[in-house]
């Protein structure tokens, strides 16, 4: 931020950080719950070093189980720029979220029984600054990109077991989806480097969950064709012309006749949901058409109707799609702010923007005023985040993490079109590992939840049965039995 008078400011900004970054502390209520915790909460800033420094927000939620034998498990969302607030509200927290029958009434909460801190402490962190209520008050820090977040968010660690040395001796994991597939690997490499250095306090890291994540461009975007095929979005006739055009690779069409049959494909799937092929979107009510119309989005996010389900889950945009079938490249990451001139279409997250917007509610949770951090977003917007793809492919970090011993959980909702499972099957298998458990179904409440295949070096891959995008949020009982046997090392 330029200005004629900076050291004016610098003295103005020093003084809004001592005044705005409130002390990491218990939360004992949230407006919109009457009951009981079943466990402590704690929420706050933790501050990196710097001049100024970044606040990073987090909301701790202590295990309802053992505290201090059960892991530690720190939880990412993707976008990137979007909230962990994300994972808190809609898909595994401590409270499931009624919305008010009153517009910009406060939601209701009630116990999520398949909360993830039924078995694990779980941090839920903002990252990075300019995400959800972290922030700097020097907003050019507000460009980042994947190496300076996984760097920051490795200072971030360090601080909070300072805080809380007592979860020290704690088995830590990584966990986050979509763009967290970058976030997550990049981080555990850091936290890896950390260790080897001698960084105190030393973090008894385990390994890392990835759900839906990106990982390499080529196979992320190459699973696309067979995924539709598999599914039955296209016809063997659109397949087999696309195979033959393609040569079977589809993330990069050199001919004219590739081009025109990925074209084929695009227009049959056109009217689909990607985040699950099986929803409708969601527009709000008395959305205006025209914003629509303004866009480049492509036609199918124009043409998907009106959900009857009041927020069952969200028929969400957010995440990876930008739009359909852009993967992730090298360099700048478009945000939705750039292709809409107004609101994000399918999107339905007014429960968790009302809540986390009251001013009582930021007061519970020890969250800086709006004048401070801003308003809560779920994703940030690109005028206030420019975040840059600079880490390349992750099947590299994947490499050399599970060949030092960390433990890998690589699982997909298999409706999901954004980040095809088929491409995350294929660039799993492409890591050459043993196949030590043969592709064999798995069961929750004694019925086929998805299937696993595991991998020596503690590597496994496993589908979700009929989940979307955000899989807790579409099965919330099947992802709770994975992640509780997963982290105790229990076959799925």
């Amino acid at each position: 931020m330029t200005t004629s008078n900076g050291s004016l400011v610098c003295v103005l900004l020093t003084l809004v950080v001592i005044e705005a970054a409130p002390q990491s502390a218990l939360v004992t209520q949230l407006p919109g719950f009457d009951g009981t915790f079943p466990s402590k909460h704690y929420a706050g800033y933790v501050t990196l070093d710097g001049n100024p420094p970044k606040n990073y927000f987090y909301y701790f939620v202590v295990s309802e189980n053992k505290p201090l034998q059960d892991p530690v498990v720190l939880w990412l969302n993707g976008g990137p720029g979007c909230s962990s607030f994300d994972g808190f509200v809609f898909e595994h927290g401590p409270f499931n979220f009624q919305p008010a029958e009153t517009p910009g009434s406060l939601p209701t909460l009630h116990l999520n029984p398949y909360s993830w801190s039924k078995v694990s402490n779980i941090i839920y962190l903002d990252s990075p600054a300019g995400v959800g209520f972290s922030y700097s008050p020097n907003t050019s820090l507000y460009v980042t990109g994947d190496t300076e977040t996984a760097q920051n968010t490795h200072s971030f660690l360090l601080k909070w077991f300072e805080l809380y040395p007592e979860y020290q001796a704690n088995r830590f994991f990584i966990a986050g989806e979509s763009y967290a597939g970058v976030y997550v690997p990049t981080l555990a490499s850091e936290v890896v480097k950390g260790i080897d250095a001698g960084a105190k306090p030393l973090i008894n890291f385990k390994g890392y969950l990835v759900g839906n994540g990106v990982a390499d461009h080529d196979y992320d975007e190459n699973g696309f064709v067979p995924f539709t095929y598999g599914m039955g979005l296209i016809s063997d006739q659109m397949f087999k012309e696309a195979v033959n055009a393609c040569k079977g690779i589809f993330h990069d069409p050199n001919t004219e006749a590739c081009a025109n049959a990925l074209n084929k494909i695009d227009i049959a799937v056109d009217g689909l949901n990607i985040y699950n092929i099986l929803e409708p979107c969601y527009h709000a009510p008395g959305s205006n058409e025209e914003v629509f119309k303004r866009t480049n989005l492509p036609p199918s996010f124009k043409q998907l109707g009106v959900t009857e389900k009041p927020m069952a889950v969200r028929k969400r945009i957010f995440g990876r799609g930008w739009p359909l079938r852009a993967s992730v490249k090298e360099g700048l990451v478009p945000m939705w702010s750039q292709l809409m001139a107004n609101e994000v279409p399918c999107v339905d997250d007014t429960v968790a923007t009302t809540w986390l917007n009251d001013v009582g509610v930021r007061k519970a949770i020890h969250a800086a005023a709006e004048s401070v951090s801003g308003p809560w977003e779920l994703c940030a917007s690109f005028s206030k985040l420019r975040y840059y793809h600079d880490a390349g492919s992750m099947i590299i970090y994947h490499k050399n993490l599970t060949t030092r011993g960390y433990r890998a959980l690589i699982y997909s909702g298999d409706h999901d079109m954004c980040v095809p499972y088929t491409g995350t099957e294929a660039w799993t298998a492409s890591l050459g590992y043993k196949i030590i458990d043969e592709w064999r179904p798995w069961n929750s409440n004694d019925q086929v939840a998805g299937y696993v295949q595991g991998y020596d070096k503690n590597l496994s891959f496993l589908t979700v049965k009929g989940a979307g995008h955000t899989v807790p949020e579409y099965k919330p009982r099947e992802a709770l039995d994975f992640y509780s046997r997963w982290l105790e090392g229990k076959s799925i």
